[in-house]
C-alpha cells in the first residue's frame, strides 16, 4: 500500500512550520497549501508538493484537494481586521467543502481551549466555531484544542520573553492572574502527529494541554527564574485589554492588533477540563518549567546551526547600527572578500587571540581583559594552548571554542564579565574570484542592563569589530600571496 498523502495548511506559520519537518522526517508524503509558494521554497525538500492556493478561494482548492487522504487546518485570521470571525467562517466552510468533494478521509484541526458555557473572547469563540463547520462538513474531524504554546520563536513566548527581558518592574492587569495551561510545542507536535492514526470512528474533540496549570504571572516569574533575573510585579485592576495591547506593541514584537485579540483570550482562562487526550494518546506532556526550559535550549541549538550572515548580510548592505534584532538576540554581522583560497583565509582566524593578538587595536583587547580581572573575571591571561591549532574546548584569552570546522568555520562563547552571553564566529566561504570572511559577534542581552551594555558600548564594538575583520583580511591575503610566490 502506498503511504498516504497529507495537505497540509498554514506550514509558513509556527506551528505549521514544525510540523511539517516532523511529518517529512517521519517519512510522510506532504503537500503544502500556500498563497505564496516562494515563501516556502527554502523550507521543503524536493519531495514536498507545494500547491498555490487560498482557503477563501474554492476553485484554487479542487486541485490541491486531489488525491488527499488526510488534511491539516491549521488557519485563523487572527491578523485581520475586526470581519476576522466572517473570514475564518467562509475559510472553514470552502475548506470543509471540498474536502467532503475529494472523499477525504480526515480532517485534524488545532483549535482553542475555553468553555463554551463563558462569554468567550472573539477570538476564543471563532476557533471552537471554525470546528464546528469543519464537522458539519460530515468529514470525520479531529480537533485539538490547546491553550499557551511554549517554544523557541512562539507567540506566545516571545510575548513572555520581551516582557520579562525589558521590564524590571511590570505593572500587571487583573489577566495576568488567568490560569492557562501552557504546552510545549514537542508535545503538541506529538498530538498532531498522532492523529494521523488515531482510531476512532467519527470526529472526536480532545482538549490537550501542559502537566500544570499556571497564570501569566508564573510563567513570568519561571521564565525570570530560568534567566537568572530579579523582577518585580505590581499588580492593578484597571489596564484594559484595549491599554494592554498598545503597552504590548511598545515593549514587545506583537503589534496592538494581535495584541488586544491575545490578550482576549488571556482573560478567560484555558485549561482542560476533559482528561480523555491522556487515556487516548500516547503524549506525557512536559510542565511548564520544563517548556519553557526546552524553549531556551533550543534557541541555543538553533543560535549554533544559524548562519546569521546568510541572512542578514546577503543584501550586501553594511549592517544597521546596533546590530540586528534576532528574537532576544543582538546580531552585528560584518564580511571581507579577499582574493586568496579558503584555507588561506582561515589561516588568520585559527591563529586568533594568544600572543598573535587580534588584528586591531591589542591595547583595548588587554584594556578590557584589565577590567574583566578586575571584575572577577578570566581577563586574557589564560592566552591559547597551542598557537596554530584550536579544538572544541580550548580556552582562548576570556573566550572557549564551541565549534570549529577547518578552512570553514569557528564560534567562541564569551567566559568575561557582560550582562549576557556573548559569542563570537567567524565563517569562511569559497567564490568563483576569492573567499567571503564572514564575522558575526552575538549578544543576548540580560534584562535592561544588557541593553544598555550592547548600547553603550556599540560605537566602541563597532570600530575594533570592523578593524579586526579588516585586519584578518589583510593578514589571510599577505600570507596567501606569500605562499603563492614560495
Amino acid at each position: 500500500m502506498s503511504r498516504p498523502l497529507i495537505l497540509l495548511t498554514g506550514a509558513t506559520g509556527y506551528v505549521g512550520g514544525r510540523l511539517l519537518r516532523s511529518l517529512r522526517g517521519a517519512g510522510h508524503r506532504v503537500r503544502c497549501l500556500a498563497r505564496r509558494p516562494e515563501y516556502l521554497a527554502s523550507h521543503v525538500d524536493g519531495e514536498v508538493e507545494v500547491y498555490q492556493g487560498d482557503v477563501l478561494d474554492p476553485a484554487s482548492l479542487e486541485r490541491a484537494f486531489e488525491g488527499v487522504d488526510v488534511a491539516y487546518y491549521l488557519v485563523h485570521s487572527m491578523g485581520q481586521g475586526k470581519d476576522f470571525e466572517a473570514i475564518d467562517r467562509q475559510a472553514a466552510r470552502n475548506f470543509a467543502a471540498a474536502a467532503r468533494a475529494k472523499g477525504v478521509g480526515r480532517l485534524i484541526y488545532l483549535g482553542g481551549l475555553g468553555s463554551a458555557r463563558e462569554d468567550l473572547s472573539p477570538h476564543l469563540r471563532s476557533r471552537h466555531e471554525v470546528g464546528e463547520v469543519l464537522r458539519q462538513s460530515g468529514v470525520p474531524v479531529i480537533e485539538l484544542r490547546a491553550s499557551v504554546v511554549l517554544g523557541s520563536g512562539s507567540l506566545s513566548f516571545e510575548m513572555l520573553r520581551s516582557l520579562v527581558e525589558r521590564l524590571p518592574l511590570m505593572v500587571t492587569p487583573r489577566w495576568v492572574k488567568v490560569l492557562a495551561q501552557p504546552i510545549a510545542i514537542t508535545d503538541l507536535l506529538g498530538y498532531l502527529t498522532a492523529a494521523l492514526d488515531l482510531e476512532i470512528d467519527g470526529s472526536r474533540i480532545f482538549e490537550i494541554g501542559g502537566a500544570d496549570q499556571v497564570s501569566y504571572g508564573d510563567m513570568m516569574r519561571e521564565y525570570a527564574r530560568l534567566r537568572g533575573l530579579r523582577r518585580v510585579m505590581i499588580p492593578v485592576p484597571v489596564l484594559t485589554p484595549r491599554l494592554s495591547s498598545l503597552w504590548l506593541g511598545l515593549v514587545t514584537p506583537l503589534y496592538a492588533r494581535v495584541g488586544r485579540k491575545l490578550i482576549e483570550s488571556i482573560c478567560h482562562p484555558t485549561i482542560v477540563r476533559d482528561a480523555a487526550a491522556l487515556e487516548v494518546f500516547d503524549v506525557r506532556p512536559r510542565s511548564c518549567r520544563q517548556a519553557l526550559a526546552e524553549a531556551l535550549r533550543n534557541e541555543d541549538e538553533e543560535l549554533a546551526t544559524t548562519r546569521w550572515s546568510d541572512a542578514l548580510s546577503a543584501s550586501g548592505r553594511e549592517p544597521a547600527w546596533g546590530g540586528e534584532r534576532v528574537g532576544s538576540r543582538l546580531v552585528d554581522s560584518r564580511w571581507v572578500d579577499v582574493a586568496v583560497t579558503p584555507e588561506a583565509a582561515f589561516l588568520p582566524i585559527r591563529r586568533i587571540g594568544g600572543k598573535t593578538g587580534w588584528y586591531y587595536a591589542n591595547w583595548l583587547w588587554r584594556l578590557r581583559g584589565l577590567i574583566d580581572l578586575l571584575f572577577g573575571g578570566v581577563g586574557v591571561r589564560r592566552g591559547r594552548r597551542d598557537p596554530e591549532h584550536l579544538r572544541v574546548g580550548d580556552a582562548l584569552d576570556w573566550w572557549r571554542v564551541e565549534e570549529i570546522r577547518p578552512a570553514e568555520y569557528l564560534r567562541l562563547a564569551a567566559e568575561m564579565k557582560v550582562p549576557g552571553r556573548a559569542w563570537l564566529e567567524f565563517t569562511v566561504r569559497g567564490e568563483d574570484d576569492g573567499t567571503i570572511i564572514r564575522q558575526t559577534a552575538i549578544f543576548d542581552p540580560s534584562g535592561l542592563w544588557g541593553l544598555l551594555y550592547w548600547y553603550g558600548i556599540y560605537p566602541l564594538h563597532a570600530l575594533v569589530f570592523r578593524g579586526m575583520l579588516r585586519g584578518i583580511g589583510r593578514r589571510a591575503e599577505a600570507q596567501g600571496a606569500g605562499r603563492l610566490q614560495g
